[in-house]
């Protein structure tokens, strides 16, 4: 039987309230998905063959998260004794009443397709930072089914990110996310928070000290839940980066038409040289689709023999075709570095003619076209590139990470000959002169 914290309870008590939209928002672990899940299967039990959507960005998530996890965790719970059968090739689970819970993707097109072609009393965007507000409008406008004694509604759940996401829009400032008007019935719009420590009793206190101990954007985020500050003009979103996330098995060996593992050095004579910036060490790869992926982050604080290593290491892991390398810092230098661990590891030495943002731009370009996908989370190396605007990079330290990344990407892109960027912004000067 679940038992809910007094926070949980509040937000249990707004999805059963009389508005269309509710958001609940909050640090991760917090139960805002299993309390929405629980909402939808107890609407579902109400009202006979209704039908009710639960969405995210990509397909693969929504089944691991919530058909293997949180709904079967939820009927366990809160609904023991009442079968839910699955009809995993059309994508719903069926009650013993006829009403449907159909589980799918924005990203599978295909099966979507099959989803969004129907009506539903209940439509449920899970993680909805990931989601852009184009593909939401699309999904609400599917929320159209008459269930009797069932009011049509639309839930979101999501860890808060910028202050800009449409999510706060909707649901904070009261303003359309397009127009930025001011909505014409805010009273549909509510919204509640929770965080970890209104999950206390289901979590260890060991993993609530792990997220206290994040680093500041991650705790906002994860453990305190509250929507951040965004820098004017940033190249790069946070958004943006999750909504084009991947796994690693999404980009196999076979699928990689080119690989390489981009160094940005630095002057550090060791990891317990603090004061000193980490060497950046990125892998990335070129897929056979034209898109660039960020495989692995391997940066460190280390003394030349120890990164040149760990180079090294990450080339042969990765079956990388070269180690790019920024030469300004050392120039031979980081070349017998990295060919003193192995002297048959191909070195392509690279100049920043440019400065930093110009270098930046137009990789953040490929990644506002989606271009761009990160095989996993690298919360340092994401930092820095949210830190980048067009006047430069303000966090703080040096960006070795997003150097390092922004290095591999140029080269795999085309750009590291200098004239690849040189025709980017003639390209783009040329665009908006017709504009």
């Amino acid at each position: 039987m679940a038992t809910f914290s007094a926070g949980q309870d509040a937000a249990r008590r707004l999805l059963e309230g009389p508005q269309r939209y509710t958001c609940l928002a909050g640090g991760t672990r917090s139960g805002k998905t299993f309390l929405i899940v629980r909402a939808i299967v107890i609407r579902a039990l109400k009202a006979e063959c209704s039908r009710h959507a639960i969405l995210r960005l990509h397909a693969n998530a929504a089944r691991a998260s919530i058909a293997l996890d949180t709904l079967p965790q939820v009927m366990r719970l809160c609904f023991p004794g009442t079968s839910l059968k699955e009809h995993r090739q059309d994508g719903f689970f069926a009650l013993p009443n006829g009403s449907r819970i159909w589980i799918g993707g924005l990203d599978d097109k295909e099966r979507v397709e099959k989803i969004l072609g129907l009506e539903y009393v209940t439509v449920f965007l899970n993680e909805a930072s990931q989601i852009p507000y184009s593909s939401a409008l699309i999904a609400f406008t599917r929320l159209a089914q008459v269930a009797p004694g069932l009011a049509q509604c639309a839930f979101v759940d999501l860890n808060p990110v910028g202050k800009t996401h449409w999510t706060n829009a909707l649901f904070g400032d009261k303003r359309d996310p397009i127009s930025l008007q001011p909505l014409k019935t805010p009273e549909n719009y509510r919204r509640a928070f929770l965080n970890p420590p209104d999950n206390v009793a289901n979590l260890s206190t060991e993993f609530l000290a792990s997220l206290a101990d994040l680093p500041e954007k991650q705790r906002k985020r994860f453990y305190e839940g509250v929507y951040v500050d965004e820098i004017e003009g940033a190249l790069w979103t946070y958004e943006e980066i999750d909504s084009n996330r991947c796994g690693l098995d999404d980009i196999p060996e076979e699928k990689r038409a080119a690989v390489v593992v981009a160094v940005d050095p630095s002057g550090a004579a060791g990891r317990d040289d603090l004061g000193a910036d980490e060497i950046g060490i990125i892998v990335a790869a070129r897929g056979a689709d034209g898109d660039c992926y960020i495989l692995a982050d391997r940066s460190c604080r280390e003394a030349p023999i120890a990164w040149g290593r760990r180079a090294v290491i990450a080339f042969h892991e990765f079956r990388a075709d070269c180690i790019v390398a920024e030469s300004n810092f050392g120039g031979e230098m980081v070349r017998a570095t990295i060919q003193a661990a192995d002297q048959n590891v191909p070195v392509r030495l690279v100049a920043a003619s440019r400065g930093k943002a110009v270098r930046a731009e137009p990789i953040s370009v490929r990644y506002a076209q989606g271009q761009v996908h990160h095989a996993g989370r690298f919360s340092k190396l994401e930092d820095q590139l949210c830190a980048f605007s067009s006047a430069g990079y303000s966090g703080a330290g040096s960006p070795d990470h997003a150097d390092a990344a922004i290095w591999a990407l140029t080269h795999l892109f085309g750009f590291d000959d200098g004239a690849g960027i040189i025709e980017f912004y003639r390209r783009e000067a040329e665009s908006r002169g017709g504009a």
